[in-house]
């Protein structure tokens, strides 16, 4: 059964038939032919695979992200990276390196990534001189980090799939994210230097006093949340329960933040500036993370809170998002979370069948065989996910194989949170490797160029992102450090 099943899989891929639709098909020759289950099980499968509560977050974090694409938020980070970055020689590759790392720290989604801050810095890099498939190249590699750095909907469907805790991933992935992130930058920075490129790219860039303005008015709002939250709060709390001292001194710290940004708004220069500026946008993920390693919210209560954030400032503080626009969002957003959760829903058919089938013990105990040590299974990992990633959505991959692998690395003393971002970091190099890789689909959608041009400029950004998966698979502190501070 397992056989037919990949075979038929395998050749609705040669086909180009959607990924979804090859793994569905796959999962109903299974079931109608090899199984002696009823095929009313196989729907029956595919909605228990997404029925689960932890998967909500994932339209809304794609919701999120179109509306800081729609609402300036966007363009407000790359003025603020350009500001910090873009005065040197090769600053606006490194502009787009940085902005990518912070729209990635609310989206979730390198499609998303790639689309809203491409639309805006691969026509300046080309502008700049720097040729048009080395431009899409670098948007397509650093938009990557969307699903390193989190929150991340490829570690959603891990932790699901493999039964961890979501806001430990998410907390690892800040090491590995921003080890890959500086190391693109570096790279971009001395190819530049080498090539002669980027001479003349702080033109047009806002003084860095902009970007104090920004991170000033930041470093307000978190000292009073602050000390709402332990001063003032724990003052009007003495006394009272556990619960409701958490709840009044959170509150507390959130109606100071808020009266400090609308003591700022009440100025008219400071108004003036701030709306100009990116201290709204850098807000954004400063609240979705501090919630939810604060304990404020959940995860999947975070990308609510995301879209509700996205929204206000788009309508009510930038102006950028116009009724008539919300329309368009809300189709694009649905599209795009369909289509994930088709692949989620077929996925899980298919991953129930296998497992049915015993295939993942079977893996295990050849696994546990073969491969001797735990630097040579996670070798084997490495090379086995590469391959599958260029060839297999980053979701179906997750999806199918964490469950296979993660009581085998678990068996081999690895971490499974560690395992989780390793898993991560691979996959997501087949979104900038071909022939299936969506961020290069995406990035040439925007430089408007065909995937041919784009290859042999694209070869040195996955030297570097390969050589980086190295270090997070053999420096299990880059990743579980931070973890290990925060939660235990």
């Amino acid at each position: 059964m397992t056989t037919a099943m990949i075979i038929t899989m395998v050749l609705c891929f040669a086909f180009s038939i959607s990924v979804a639709v090859s793994i569905g098909l796959s999962a109903l020759l299974g079931i109608g032919f090899y199984s002696d289950a009823s095929l009313f099980e196989l729907p029956r499968q595919a909605f228990l695979a997404i029925d689960k509560f932890p998967l909500v977050a994932i339209p809304f974090f794609i919701l999120a992200g179109n509306l800081m694409e729609t609402g300036g938020i966007s363009r407000r980070l790359v003025d603020f990276a350009k500001s910090l970055v873009g005065g040197v020689q090769g600053g606006l590759p490194m502009t787009c390196v940085l902005t990518c790392m912070i729209f990635a720290a609310v989206s979730g989604s390198s499609v998303a990534t790639t689309f809203a801050i491409g639309a805006i810095l691969i026509p300046a890099l080309i502008k700049h001189g720097y040729p048009r498939p080395w431009a899409a190249s670098l948007q397509a590699t650093s938009a990557e980090l969307g699903v390193v750095i989190p929150p991340s909907i490829p570690m959603i469907l891990f932790g699901v799939s493999a039964e961890v805790s979501i806001g430990e991933l998410f907390i690892a992935g800040f090491g590995p994210g921003l080890f890959i992130g500086g190391a693109l930058m570096l790279f971009v920075y001395l190819y530049c230097r080498w090539k002669g490129w980027g001479k003349q790219d702080g033109d047009g860039k806002l003084p860095g006093s902009s970007a104090l303005l920004d991170v000033g008015a930041l470093v307000g709002v978190l000292v009073a949340f602050w000390l709402g939250n332990r001063v003032v709060g724990t003052w009007i709390a003495d006394g009272m329960t556990e619960q409701e001292f958490d709840r009044i001194t959170d509150l507390t710290g959130i109606v100071l933040a808020i009266g400090y940004v609308v003591a700022l708004m009440l100025v008219p220069s400071v108004r003036a500036a701030l709306l100009q500026r990116a201290m709204f946008a850098l807000l954004m993920p400063v609240i979705i993370l501090g919630g939810i390693y604060g304990g404020v919210f959940t995860p999947t209560e975070a990308s609510v809170v995301a879209v509700f954030y996205a929204l206000v400032a788009g309508v009510f503080v930038y102006r950028e998002v116009k009724p008539r626009d919300l329309l368009p969002v809300l189709k694009k957003s649905v599209i795009s979370s369909a289509v994930i959760m088709f692949i989620i829903a077929n996925a899980g058919a298919f991953a129930w069948l296998i497992d049915r089938a015993g295939v993942p013990e079977q893996i295990g105990l050849w696994l546990r065989a073969t491969l001797e040590s735990p630097e040579l299974f996670l070798l084997g990992v490495n090379l086995a996910l590469f391959v599958i990633g260029m060839f297999i959505e980053t979701s179906a991959s997750i999806i199918v194989l964490a469950p296979i692998l993660v009581p085998v690395a678990i068996y081999f003393g690895i971490d499974p949170v560690h395992f989780g971002m390793i898993m991560v970091v691979n996959l997501a190099l087949g979104m900038i490797t071909p022939p299936f890789g969506v961020n290069l689909f995406a990035a040439c959608t925007v430089a408007k160029i065909s995937l041919d041009q784009i290859v042999m400029r694209l070869l040195p950004f996955v030297a570097v992102v390969i050589g980086c998966l190295m270090v997070v698979t053999y420096v299990p502190a880059l990743s579980l450090t931070l973890r290990d501070l925060v939660y235990r």
